[in-house]
C-alpha cells in the first residue's frame, strides 16, 4: 500500500501515532541502556500537504528507534502553529512560512524555533476527467472564477468553454495551501462563499472526482496519487511536473517546511535524533510520496542548523 493511500485511511482522525514495541517511557526520553537506543516522544502537527512525507519518515524512523513514540498530527498549517507557538509540539509542519503574528505569539511564550525546508511542491489545479475543454488556465482566470460569484459556469470564464456549472473545492482556511493560493491567486481577496472547504485533501479529491464540472486544488502529491480520477490543468501554459516544480518554472511552485522547537532540539535527544534522520531521508521519501526533493545543499544547510542548536 502506498504512503498516500495509507494517509487516506487515516483521514478521519486528527493524528497518527507511530509507536514501537515499548512506548511506556517518559516524555523527555533519552538514551536507553546500550547507548544507541532512545525512548520518549516526538510530537508534531500541522500541514496535510507535508503529512505524507512526515508519515513516511516516522514509519522509517520507528524501525530504527522502536521505543520512540512519534505522533504526526494533521490539523492544517494554521492549526499546527496554534499548538507549536505555545510549546505544545516539537515540530510544526507547514506549507507556508510562519506568519508575523504567529512568530510574535511564539516569542511571547518563549518559544524559539528553526525553519527547516523539507521539499518542493507545486499547488495543482485539478478537474474531473470528463472535463475535456479546459487544458490551460491563467492566474487571472483563476482569480476571476474563485472570487466572482457571478461566474457560475465554465462559459462565464472563457466564451468557448461549455455552459457547464462549476463546483469549487478548496482546502480550509487553516491550511497553508489555502494561504498560498490566497496570496498567489486570490490577491488576498475573500474566496467565493459557495466554495466547499475542507482541511482533508482526500475530501477534495472525492469532490472533484465525483462532480463533472468541478475544480479544486491541493499539493502535487495528492494529484499524482489520484491522477487516474483527476486531471491537472496547465497554469500559464506550464504543466505541473517534477521538472517544472524543481526549476520553479511552474507558477505555483513552493517550498514546504517543518519548524522545530529549539528547546526540544537541544534538550530532548530523541527530537534531535529524529530531526537528523528526517533531514537525511527527506529527499528520497519526498520523491517516494510524490513531491520533489531539493538540491543537496539545502539539506546540508538544515543539518548545520540542527547541529548548531542540538550540539554535535
Amino acid at each position: 500500500m502506498s504512503w498516500m493511500k495509507k494517509s487516506a485511511l487515516l483521514a478521519s482522525i486528527t493524528s497518527v501515532a507511530l509507536v514501537g514495541a515499548a512506548c511506556g517511557n517518559n516524555e523527555e526520553g533519552g538514551a536507553a541502556e546500550g547507548g544507541d537506543a532512545l525512548s520518549g516522544k516526538v510530537v508534531m502537527d500541522g500541514s496535510s500537504t507535508v503529512f505524507p512525507i512526515m508519515e513516511a519518515v516516522a514509519e522509517e524512523y520507528s524501525a530504527e528507534q522502536p521505543e520512540v513514540e512519534v505522533t504526526v498530527g494533521v490539523s492544517g498549517t494554521g492549526g499546527g502553529f496554534k499548538r507549536f507557538v505555545t510549546g505544545e509540539t516539537d515540530f510544526s509542519n507547514a506549507s507556508r512560512e510562519i506568519k508575523e503574528e504567529e512568530a510574535a505569539e511564539a516569542e511571547k511564550n518563549g518559544v524559539k524555533f528553526t525553519q527547516l525546508s523539507v521539499a518542493l511542491d507545486g499547488l495543482s489545479l485539478v478537474v474531473n476527467p470528463a472535463n475535456d475543454w479546459a487544458q490551460d488556465i491563467t492566474i487571472e482566470e483563476l482569480n476571476k472564477m474563485w472570487t466572482d460569484t457571478n461566474i457560475k459556469t465554465w462559459k462565464d470564464v472563457r466564451s468557448d468553454w461549455p455552459d457547464e456549472e462549476i463546483s469549487f473545492f478548496a482546502p480550509g482556511k487553516d491550511s497553508g495551501t489555502y494561504d498560498f493560493f490566497d496570496e498567489k491567486v486570490l490577491n488576498e481577496t475573500d474566496i467565493r462563499q459557495d466554495a466547499q472547504l475542507s482541511e482533508d485533501d482526500n475530501v477534495l479529491v472525492t469532490g472533484v472526482a465525483g462532480t463533472e464540472g468541478a475544480i479544486g486544488f491541493f499539493g502535487f502529491a495528492y494529484y499524482l496519487e489520484n491522477k487516474d480520477t483527476l486531471r491537472a490543468l496547465n497554469v500559464e501554459g506550464v504543466e505541473p511536473t517534477h521538472d517544472t516544480i524543481n526549476d520553479l518554472s511552474y507558477p505555483l511552485s513552493r517550498e514546504i517546511y517543518t519548524y522545530v522547537n529549539n528547546a526540544s532540539l537541544k534538550d530532548k535527544e530523541q527530537v534531535a535524533d529524529f530531526a537528523r534522520f528526517m533531514n537525511e531521508n527527506a529527499a528520497d521519501l519526498s520523491e517516494e510520496v510524490g513531491y520533489v526533493k531539493m538540491e543537496q545543499g539545502r539539506y546540508d544547510e538544515n543539518m548545520k542548523m540542527i547541529d548548531e542548536i542540538a550540539g554535535e
